[in-house]
């Protein structure tokens, strides 16, 4: 058994010895008259739900420390001073089905994400896909979006967006969007700074 999970038992479970748990006899215990001290013994059903209730609240706190250092990662790998995040939506797709996106910030390659049909058919059904979220220091600079697909009369289809935008401090967001203007029988590409 690791040692960890005997020192944890030996903590957990009432009456339990170091020495029952293979582990030497601890120094600091005091020597006493057998029965001197000790707790009453429980019934074995009571220790037994008392040991799942305590597993359980462990549990509960590895899980709730979990949550915190993701959210302390993100703020840390991320600060909201030079944090950009690109999303993508869509509409019906009709005239156009996604295969690919290839996002550029000033001629340098951030993401390249192929799309899975279960992924296009929930953009389709108003999803927004987060494609990119990193870092840009403030300034000026220029986003180009390569779309890749299958376009009107089932032909290969890539087109491309551009923007260009003033990172400010703070976050920013932009969004990639996929229309289809049944006008022009053409979808359309477009990409909107949120302000």
């Amino acid at each position: 058994m690791p040692i960890v999970l005997l020192l944890l038992l030996t903590f957990l479970l009432p009456g339990a010895r170091a020495e029952d748990a293979g582990m030497p006899p601890s120094t600091t215990e005091s020597s006493s008259a057998p029965g001197q001290g000790l707790p009453e013994e429980a019934a074995p059903g009571e220790q037994g739900r008392a040991l799942d209730e305590e597993i359980q609240s462990l549990k509960k706190d590895v899980v709730d420390l979990n949550r915190e250092l993701f959210t302390l990662e993100e703020e840390l790998l991320f600060p909201a001073n030079t944090q950009l995040a690109v999303f993508l939506s869509m509409d019906v797709g009709e005239l156009f089905a996604l295969d690919s996106v290839q996002l550029r910030i000033d001629d340098r390659e951030i993401a390249n994400y192929l799309y899975t049909p279960r992924e296009v058919e929930a953009l389709y059904r108003g999803g927004v896909h987060r494609l990119y979220l990193g870092n840009i220091k403030a300034g000026s600079h220029e986003l180009v979006a390569f779309f890749t697909g299958k376009g009107p009369n089932e032909r290969d289809y890539r087109r491309g967006a551009s923007i260009r935008f003033e990172k400010a401090v703070g976050a920013k967001y932009l969004e990639l969007k996929i229309n289809d203007r049944v006008r022009r029988a053409q979808p359309e590409f477009e990409i909107r700074d949120w302000e």
